[in-house]
């Protein structure tokens, strides 16, 4: 059966490839996940210069309510940036702010197929001999990103730039009016790090770099020997201290109930060392500390905000309301842990 997009998607296409013929969009179908954007991949077909040509694509589209608000030409120019670095990623094709094409904006990119991402699948034992290769890719990477010069990328054309010592008082600032806004019930242990992160606030970032802002087991697609092939969901990128981005990879719910291991991989100080080599930065303990609770402090924000975008009914989609379910009592306890309260 045809999805309805497809024959849209097409005209779309036509339009962005005006020396193909007979092009037609086909076996479009929705990826589990992505509750921040919605994921389609699919098969494009065309004719060109009289050769039969196919090639596997994914549509990034915004769904009606979003558990976080990002701008699309943010993700895609992020992506954008790293294309035939050290740092893998798909290859952007197109970017459309207009919603009238496909009913909201959205971008097309290259799929990177034939890997596995989920966490669940690498935590499964079938891949217990490659955990500490994945780790070492997945840290080496991440210091890549944060070694690299924003200005050289081109995106500070697209992303504000802090100064180094506003870089922390920007983000808890941010989170804070989410939780202010979203949360359906009081949050005293948030509340509790929230008033520590303020009273005891971080050195200046080392430099401005460019950070992911969602680096986790998950968001990146890894093969049987431990190697990584693409890094994905750039939608929440910026420009800011290089530890907040280590300091979300060593989330604790992000071990994803391994307790003890950095992404459920090696333990922190490796995952550290890794990073540090690879980036050339340091990570002073406390400074870091500092960033892994502001990013419980984070996640907390995701977490009641994927609720308040159900409870308000703007998207009904279960990936909305399981995050809240499975993780608000998960990162209050991530946070006692990291504040040495639990």
């Amino acid at each position: 059966m045809t999805h309805p997009l497809e024959p849209r998607l097409a005209a779309y296409i036509a339009g962005r490839m005006p020396e193909a013929s007979d092009l037609t969009v086909s076996d479009l179908e929705r990826i589990s996940g992505g509750a921040s954007r919605e994921t389609y991949r699919f098969v494009l077909a065309w004719t060109e210069a009289g050769e039969a040509r196919r090639r596997k694509l994914i549509l990034r589209r915004d769904p009606p309510a979003s558990l976080i608000d990002t701008e699309r030409r943010i993700e895609f120019e992020a992506y954008r940036a790293f294309a035939g670095s050290d740092v893998p990623v798909p290859a952007m094709l197109w970017l459309e702010e207009d919603p009238a094409a496909l009913g909201h904006p959205f971008f097309v990119a290259e799929e990177i197929a034939g890997f596995q991402a989920s966490p669940q699948m690498l935590f499964s034992g079938a891949y217990d001999a490659v955990l500490p290769a994945v780790a070492e890719r997945k840290w080496t990477i991440l210091g890549r990103i944060a070694a690299a010069d924003p200005d050289a990328l081109g995106l500070t054309r697209w992303m504000d730039a802090p100064a180094p010592d506003a870089c922390w008082r920007r983000e808890l600032d941010h989170w804070e009016v989410l939780i202010d806004r979203d949360q359906a019930e009081p949050l005293p242990v948030t509340r509790a790090a929230i008033r520590w992160l303020r009273a005891n606030p971080p050195p200046p970032a080392q430099k401005l770099s460019v950070v992911h802002g969602d680096y986790r087991t998950g968001n990146y697609l890894y093969d049987p020997s431990g190697e990584i092939h693409g890094v994905l969901d750039w939608e929440m990128c910026h420009l800011g201290d290089p530890l907040e981005d280590l300091g979300w990879s060593l989330q604790p719910v992000w071990s994803f109930g391994r307790t003890g291991l950095a992404g459920g991989l090696v333990p922190n100080d490796r995952a550290v060392a890794i990073w540090e080599r690879a980036s050339g930065l340091s990570a002073d303990p406390e400074a870091l500390r500092w960033w892994i609770l502001f990013n419980c402090v984070k996640g907390q924000g995701i977490w009641v905000g994927s609720a308040a975008a159900f409870n308000r009914g703007g998207n009904r989609a279960p990936i909305m309301v399981y995050p809240a379910w499975w993780l608000i009592n998960a990162q209050d306890r991530a946070i006692l842990q990291v504040m040495e309260k639990l």
